[in-house]
């Protein structure tokens, strides 16, 4: 067994450009906002995006790395549609393929399993079949006959997650109230890179979590880095919460003028540059 530790850099030194990437968390909760930031430093684009979209989607998209996108949605939780991916969507800037939630659920389940597609109730009779005419039905073989519409294998190059513990085998565990779908994404990836808030001991992942919680096995994990706060300013439930006031801003702040304030160096300064605002935010109270 060996020590997968990785700094987000070296992570996204293994990524290029034209590739598929999943990012796990859902909406502004547990996204890994540090990754996303190391892969805004690089020069890789032109990516196919997976995810259960908030603002890494929005980063990305403002910043034009996005080629495609496949999502059920893009949103920040307390603002329902993601800003930044608006305006970015609204000037075409990107292909976008929007499933179902259940859906991209089960492509993630298809590609983790290797196969081609899985049959799912949701789709036939909604608009998800209008907008997506590629999509194929499939008809059950039994006596049933019931037709279902083929959620095609969601299959990645890479998957970003982010998670409360891992240790640096690449086991995984989160604490707070849902596992999401970040286990499916590392699965269904050819390689997976684990952020987490701390690196603990093997031993320490279920000390003080139930056994349950250990979402992620080394097995499917390539890398693993060490990023307090790194899912700032999304919620990592218990170690902190959303950051609803820098969300709020984030979500009004025209896109150049965050980023070069926020975007423009690495990942210290940015954590830097996170509690300076809210200094000066609170000495203009």
């Amino acid at each position: 067994m060996s020590d997968k530790t990785m700094t987000p850099e070296e992570v996204v030194a293994r990524l290029r450009s034209g590739m598929t990437i999943g990012i796990g968390g859902w909406g502004a909760r547990r996204k890994p906002m540090a990754l996303v930031r190391a892969l805004l430093r690089s020069e890789i684009t032109d990516l196919t995006v997976i995810s259960y979209g908030g603002p890494d989607v929005g980063l990305l998209a403002a910043a034009g790395r996005i080629r495609r996108l496949v999502a059920a949605f893009v949103t920040l939780d307390s603002v329902p549609l993601e800003p930044h991916y608006r305006a970015a969507r609204e000037r075409a800037a990107f292909e976008l393929t929007e499933l179902d939630e259940a859906m991209v659920m089960w492509g993630l389940h298809a590609a983790a399993n290797r196969l081609p597609f899985l049959p799912v109730r949701a789709g036939p009779g909604s608009d998800v079949m209008r907008v997506n005419p590629g999509l194929r039905t499939v008809t059950s073989p039994y006596e049933d006959g019931e037709t279902f519409a083929a959620a095609p294998a969601l299959r990645m190059d890479a998957a970003l997650v982010h998670l409360n513990r891992a240790d640096r085998l690449g086991n995984g565990s989160y604490l707070g109230p849902d596992p999401y779908f970040d286990d499916l994404f590392c699965e269904a990836a050819d390689t997976a890179y684990v952020s987490c808030e701390r690196l603990v001991g093997t031993a320490e992942l279920t000390e003080h979590a139930p056994p349950q919680c250990l979402l992620v096995g080394r097995h499917t994990v390539t890398g693993v880095v060490e990023t307090p706060n790194g899912a700032h300013f999304t919620s990592c439930a218990p170690d902190h919460g959303r950051d609803d006031a820098f969300l709020r801003m984030y979500a009004t702040t025209p896109w150049e003028q965050f980023a070069e304030r926020f975007l423009s160096g690495d990942e210290h300064a940015y954590q830097a540059a996170v509690r300076a605002w809210h200094k000066e935010r609170e000495q203009q109270r």
